[in-house]
């Protein structure tokens, strides 16, 4: 065998073995996505299932349209519209402090702020995710609520306001970092053509930067709107868990994952009515929780074929 075979037997050697390692890669790749599918699918059969045990003794009607909520009491009643009065409206106040200011930040950190404190900043902001949510309900309740006493002095110890707050604030990052990752997305040729035309840099960020950069920008809203309806324990811990039929978020209220904590550390028996409602509960989480990810999917489609 001359050389020239040998190197040329030695390079098709190693071709096979990169085509078997990358096969073996896309194989593992494979596995691992089907793993999430699997798993979603196993969550869906759970909640469906229980669900549908739950629905042979209480009407869907009545599930949807009762106005009170006690399905632990002897006078039952399982009116879904108490806890969801309780889940939008916290998420309405934690969105209207996370959606503001976390795009403020993200067009200040992707415009405005130099590099070096950029590099700085974005870090510190991100710990505020990692933060124990626990850590936050206390928070909220010892010192939020005191500090909003001041103002309204016959605020409840438990409320939805500072719940909502606080909720907001831990949201905060999850919008400004993706907000900001999607406006750093945007090809430098828009900006410079703005600054072309005369334009200045808050008129290129707010007017050129922001409208290319809306499709990354609603999926940072529908990121916060999810985390903030699947909030557990600021809620639990500072809004009370008292089933209340309220959009005044100086009431105290439940929402539905509260509820679902507080009745799984129960003593309930599996397969009771009681028991089944928690999944009855998740599977209309699950459901509010699709749609806003529908929403935002449409929303992404409509901005990128806008821009």
């Amino acid at each position: 065998m001359s050389s020239s075979e040998g190197l040329t037997s030695a390079r098709l050697a190693r071709r096979r073995r990169g085509r078997w390692a990358e096969r073996l890669i896309e194989t593992i790749l494979f596995l691992a996505a089907l793993a999430s599918v699997f798993t979603t699918l196993g969550i869906v059969y759970v909640l469906v299932s229980e669900s549908v045990a739950f629905f042979r003794h209480v009407p869907v009607w009545d599930f949807l349209t009762d106005t009170q909520w006690t399905p632990l009491f002897d006078d039952a009643h399982f009116g879904i519209v108490v806890l969801l009065s309780g889940t939008l409206t916290s998420s309405f106040v934690a969105l209207a402090i996370a959606i503001p200011l976390g795009t403020t930040i993200a067009i200040y950190l992707s415009e405005f702020a130099p590099f070096k404190l950029r590099e700085v900043a974005k870090p510190f902001l991100e710990l505020l995710g990692g933060i124990p949510t626990i850590v936050y309900g206390y928070f909220a309740l010892l010192f939020v609520t005191p500090l909003l006493q001041r103002v309204y002095p016959e605020l409840p110890g438990f409320n939805l306001l500072s719940a909502g707050l606080v909720m907001g604030i831990m949201i905060i990052p999850y919008v400004s970092s993706i907000s900001e990752d999607a406006m750093r997305a945007v090809p430098m040729s828009l900006r410079e053509g703005s600054y072309a035309m005369g334009a200045t840099r808050f008129q290129t960020a707010t007017k050129v930067v922001v409208p290319a950069a809306l499709s990354g920008l609603a999926s940072a809203y529908i990121l916060g709107i999810s985390r903030a309806v699947g909030e557990t324990m600021i809620l639990a811990v500072a809004a009370g868990m008292q089933p209340n039929l309220t959009f005044n978020p100086l009431e105290p209220a439940a929402t539905i994952t509260a509820f679902i904590v507080q009745v799984a550390l129960g003593d309930l028996p599996h397969g009771s009515i009681g028991y089944q409602t928690i999944f009855a509960a998740g599977l209309t989480l699950f459901l509010l929780t699709l749609a806003f990810n529908v929403l935002g999917h449409v929303l992404r489609r409509r901005f990128r074929e806008a821009y």
